[in-house]
């Protein structure tokens, strides 16, 4: 009982990350002009909107990629991890309340809320890594403790996108002020659950080392890499294609972002499930083929409510790959370098949704939303068939934890 209690109690760690993080999304338009970032009135101006919106969510991923990996080697090697998780998310709370409040107070320059922001990246990331890595070290089978994490992410980014599209209607600063609470909340839940990390350790430069130990667990990198790129992509280009194309507010944004979200909360924690019996390579490389087709056909969906059905079907086509891929970490990295290991997945993922952010806004604003939208459908489909000769000679059981419960 007490494994069950910890595994709801660290995905609901994971849901409140996710939940503060994306209810700034659907009005990232009006947020960053109330930051000082554009003018207010941009007026629809998609070039100087997605610029903006680029370097604001750039700095909270930057704070992501350089602090991942060390938090996960941190907790390697003091073997350490629920503390580390709480320390993360308070301030991670704190600095979105900073954003909130700050700019009313003093005259602060943008460049000085990237700053922040960037902070705010590289607590949080603490907290949603190591809570990711602590179920990593539960019993019970990885797809279904990566299934628990996937279900506490979906539904994270499920609500978020909603209620975050309804606070900016009220005031484009209300998400902060909503995700500064839940952080604060899920610190102090974090401190209930308990620590399983390995009795064995390593020092901090071998956690990192341990990665070259285990080469393979660059296919799931790999795989995170572009997942994640989809999801940057859909955050800022998305989130400006659709009010441009379909002159909506962040109201119905939030809406549209929630019709991909919530089948994939939905759906995650029974095909993670899934992937323990039928193995990995089928959810992955198959579902990322058909995750790539599904976004390609958001573009040319030609209405609102055409819109929101191709989500749906990005949605639970996401929710096959995701919680498999990161099954796979599992699978593949030492049982006492963990948390270096889904470290070391967060900033590929991390990558991933920069070069989302940035390239699908380049490609956006200098050629057109059809070519961005076409680049990132085909990233997946590439990935999947490039990585399939790999994914089929790993030495991965379809369910490795089954066979080790009848080692002797």
């Amino acid at each position: 009982m007490t494994a069950d209690r910890d595994r709801v109690v660290l995905s609901a760690v994971v849901f409140a990350v996710l939940f503060g993080q994306v209810l700034l999304y659907p009005g990232i338009p009006d947020l960053v002009a109330a930051l000082g970032g554009t003018p207010a009135d941009w007026g629809g101006n998609v070039g100087a909107v997605l610029d903006a919106g680029k370097w604001f969510l750039t700095a909270e991923f930057l704070g992501f990629v350089l602090f991942a990996g060390l938090w996960g080697a941190l907790s390697d090697a003091t073997g350490v991890r629920t503390p580390l998780v709480a320390f993360g998310a308070l301030l991670g709370g704190a600095c979105y309340l900073a954003l909130a409040v700050l700019p009313g107070l003093v005259t602060l320059p943008y460049g000085a809320v990237l700053v922040l922001r960037f902070v705010q990246g590289g607590a949080t990331i603490g907290a949603l890594s190591l809570a990711i890595t602590t179920l990593m070290d539960l019993g019970g089978g990885h797809g279904r403790n990566m299934g628990a994490a996937g279900l506490a992410i979906g539904f994270g980014t499920a609500l978020g996108s909603p209620v975050g599209g309804q606070l900016s209607e009220l005031d484009p600063l209300a998400p902060l002020y909503g995700a500064a609470v839940v952080l604060v909340l899920a610190g102090l839940l974090a401190t209930a659950a308990t620590d399983r990390t390995p009795t064995s350790r390593r020092g901090l430069g071998t956690a990192i080392a341990s990665l070259r130990e285990r080469p393979a667990v660059a296919v799931p990198f790999a795989f995170g890499f572009v997942d994640r790129l989809t999801a940057g992509f859909f955050a800022l280009v998305g989130t400006v294609y659709f009010q441009t194309t379909f002159g909506i507010g962040a109201g119905r944004t939030g809406l549209l972002l929630g019709a991909f979200f919530f089948p994939f909360a939905l759906l995650q924690y029974p095909l993670g499930r899934l992937s323990d019996h039928i193995g990995r390579v089928i959810p992955v490389a198959v579902g990322s083929i058909g995750y790539g087709i599904a976004i390609i056909g958001v573009f040319y969906a030609p209405t609102v409510l055409a819109a929101g059905v191709a989500m749906l079907l990005v949605g639970v086509v996401g929710a096959l790959v995701a919680p498999a891929t990161m099954a796979l970490v599992t699978d593949l990295a030492a049982e006492d370098g963990r948390g270096v290991a889904m470290g070391g997945f967060n900033v590929f993922g991390s990558l991933g949704f920069l070069t989302g952010i940035v390239g699908g806004a380049t490609l956006a604003g200098g050629a057109s939303f059809e070519v961005a939208f076409l680049t990132v459908g085909l990233s997946e489909v590439a990935i999947a068939l490039v990585m399939l000769p790999v994914l089929l000679r790993l030495s991965v059981p379809a369910t490795p934890w089954r066979e080790r419960e009848r080692t002797p």
